[in-house]
């Protein structure tokens, strides 16, 4: 796949909207451009910032964004139908990253024509009568959209073209990239420290920007920076510079600013708060629910204001296609027709339903996610709330009548459990001879059962279980298949309540003095104790009440480490796109993921094999994209020195 790269320093944004007056929604209408006149109108203003919630779409939900940030982690690796764009994330020789690779240039092609609408409708928004909160919803676009950028490349440019931080008219092709601290010190900090200032408890739109959105990326943002100026696995960082805080704090002055802000947003949630049950946070008829402060909006009642078809999906953004990814084609899965002998029959077809979807089968979860991040499948209710581990038959949405016949030919009728992958490894043995005629995939069977098995260490990169918490959701299916085919119409999550929890946890690990009541381990025990009750079964697709919360705080360690954050930060926000992130922020990327387990790409591999992964120090920085190198005009060493080391 090649993809057009063009200069980033633009002064129109190409996409953009408008606010209507009394609207509770953001009221989409699509201009050619944006111009300086039309920033110096309200009208303007507003459609501005209305654009700035579209630019979302082009990033989150954009599924080889997604593989940049889950790919090559202990999340996910490539899978039996990936490209190189899939492979050269994953470290483990079969690709590498460089500055062509598309998957790493996401953010910086999709961020700075945001950042010069935020700032020009900040320049632009008192000439106008904007208030504080309108315009506050820009600085945190600016912040937010600095700080992934800062997270991703190190430091970058704050001088589009008309000085730092200005609004910029004329497309220029030379540009210089300031340090990381003056990134967080001149554009995120102030930036957020103002959105969280003025923005308002509840937002102005639905979706809108608030006061704990703002507060979260605060916390996050100070948390980061006090890692980066600590840097205790001597990560390199670029462009170079001392780790020294031009304001003059040290690391630990960041963290004690990480927890305060985050507990601070803890106590005053405004309309804010954990979901009952971690079932609730991802249930597709629950979604927007007020855990979550950000998300990149979908809908399936219009085409326009999804941003992509409602029938077919383009595999491109702005749909929100990332579930795509890590959906295995379950459509191989084989039934018979009759019980005398096999007759092979697509016994699970593709549907528009949280549990299919369209299978992409590009990445795929490691063995050790099964086996060691959700070892616990009883109590934690999150490892049922994340995975598709039952695959049910819906041959008669598609037309066919009568039952079929699956495992050990015994018959199975439509909503039956057609196949399954197992919790844990069975103390029977699994008999996979014959398995790929007969259920066609390579999957088992086990005595008496009507479904076919699948244990942990048969998971490959052929098949493994599907995303549940991203999974499609519509209501217009009307009793069929639906539109399985089409890009999510669900909104794709970026941010959520439960992570001050961590944010705060994380804060207090690394020293900040916490408050009574909110130690690291009592915080990350009430988002535990959350994950321990249950009201649905998913995947045996029937009621259960249970409370397993005393377990659940009970086997939390005394001492709460690091590590441990991140594993309960995989329980918690599996598949979301967060693992990148937070494995390059706290330096244990290479820990953590240098090595995994996982079946082969054919049918008859139910044995793992370990691969190891080559992760070095200059990969905790993506390369700047080479087309944005090699449309400036500047002298090729200057470009040289442009690009991040080692790329």
């Amino acid at each position: 796949m090649k993809h057009i790269q063009l200069p980033i320093f633009l002064s129109i944004l190409l996409v953009s909207a408008v606010v209507t007056g009394c609207s509770k929604i953001l009221d989409e209408q699509p201009r050619s451009s944006f111009t300086p006149e039309y920033f110096k109108t309200e009208k303007g203003v507003q459609g501005g910032i209305t654009a700035l919630y579209a630019h979302l779409r082009w990033i989150y939900g954009q599924a080889y964004y997604y593989n940049a940030c889950l790919t090559g982690t202990d999340e996910a690796t490539w899978a039996q139908s990936a490209d190189g764009n899939f492979k050269d994330m994953d470290m483990s020789g079969v690709g590498n990253v460089t500055s062509t690779s598309f998957p790493t240039s996401i953010v910086w092609d999709n961020t700075f024509a945001s950042i010069n609408t935020a700032s020009g409708i900040i320049e632009n928004a008192s000439s106008v009568g904007l208030s504080d909160a309108l315009i506050a919803e820009a600085q945190f676009f600016r912040a937010f959209d600095y700080f992934l950028l800062v997270q991703t490349y190190g430091g970058v440019p704050l001088d589009l073209g008309s000085g730092i931080l200005k609004f910029n008219t004329n497309p220029v092709r030379v540009s210089v990239r300031n340090t990381v601290p003056e990134v967080y010190t001149q554009a995120v900090f102030p930036d957020l420290k103002a959105a969280a200032e003025n923005l308002p408890d509840a937002g102005r739109v639905k979706g809108g920007a608030t006061k704990t959105l703002a507060r979260l990326y605060l916390a996050k943002a100070y948390l980061t920076y006090g890692w980066w100026l600590q840097n205790p696995k001597n990560i390199p960082t670029y462009p170079e510079t001392d780790r020294v805080d031009p304001d003059g704090h040290d690391a630990q002055w960041y963290f004690q600013q990480a927890y305060d802000v985050a507990v601070a947003a803890i106590d005053n949630p405004g309309p804010f708060a954990l979901q009952a049950t971690y079932y609730d946070v991802h249930l597709g008829s629950n979604d927007r629910n007020n855990e979550i402060l950000l998300y990149a909006d979908h809908t399936e009642t219009s085409e326009l204001y999804n941003g992509g078809s409602l029938t077919y999906g383009s595999g491109g953004a702005p749909d929100n296609f990332a579930v795509w990814m890590m959906t295995w084609n379950y459509t191989n899965i084989r039934s018979s027709s009759n019980s005398g002998s096999w007759a092979a029959v697509s016994s699970v077809q593709r549907e528009a339903a949280p549990a299919f979807g369209r299978p992409w089968t590009r990445m795929a979860p490691p063995i050790g996610v099964f086996t060691n991040t959700f070892a616990d499948k009883i109590n934690d209710s999150r490892y049922d709330g994340t995975f598709v581990t039952t695959y049910r038959g819906n041959w008669d949405k598609a037309g066919m009548s009568g039952p079929l016949y699956n495992a050990n030919y015994i018959q199975v009728n439509p909503g039956d459990a057609i196949l399954t992958f197992l919790d844990n490894e069975p103390t029977a043995t699994i008999d996979y001879s014959n398995a790929v005629y007969k259920s066609n995939i390579g999957a088992g069977v086990l005595p008496g059962r009507a479904d076919f098995v699948i244990a942990p260490s048969g998971i490959s990169r052929l098949r493994y279980p599907g995303l549940w918490k991203l999974g499609t959701y519509r209501t217009d299916n009307n009793g069929g298949l639906g539109q399985p085919n089409a890009g999510s119409t669900r909104p794709f999550n970026i941010a959520k309540f439960s992570e001050l929890y961590f944010v705060a946890a994380e804060a207090a690990v690394k020293g900040a003095v916490s408050k009574p009541g909110k130690s690291a381990g009592e915080l990350i025990n009430i988002i535990r104790a959350r994950a321990g009750k249950w009201r649905f079964d998913n995947n045996g697709n029937k009621a259960k009440v249970a409370d397993n919360s005393a377990a659940m705080i009970a086997a939390t360690p005394e001492v709460i480490n690091i590590n441990y954050i991140l594993a309960e930060r995989s329980r918690e926000y599996y598949g979301e796109g967060y693992r990148w992130y937070d494995l390059v922020r706290t330096q244990e990327w290479a820990n953590l993921s240098g090595v995994y387990g996982i079946g082969g790409v054919d049918a008859t591999d139910h044995t793992p094999v370990n691969i190891t992964r080559t992760i070095q120090p200059f990969h905790y920085l993506r390369p700047i994209p080479q087309g944005q190198i090699d449309g400036m005009e500047m002298a090729e060493a200057e470009k040289v020195k442009y690009q991040n080391p080692g790329y």
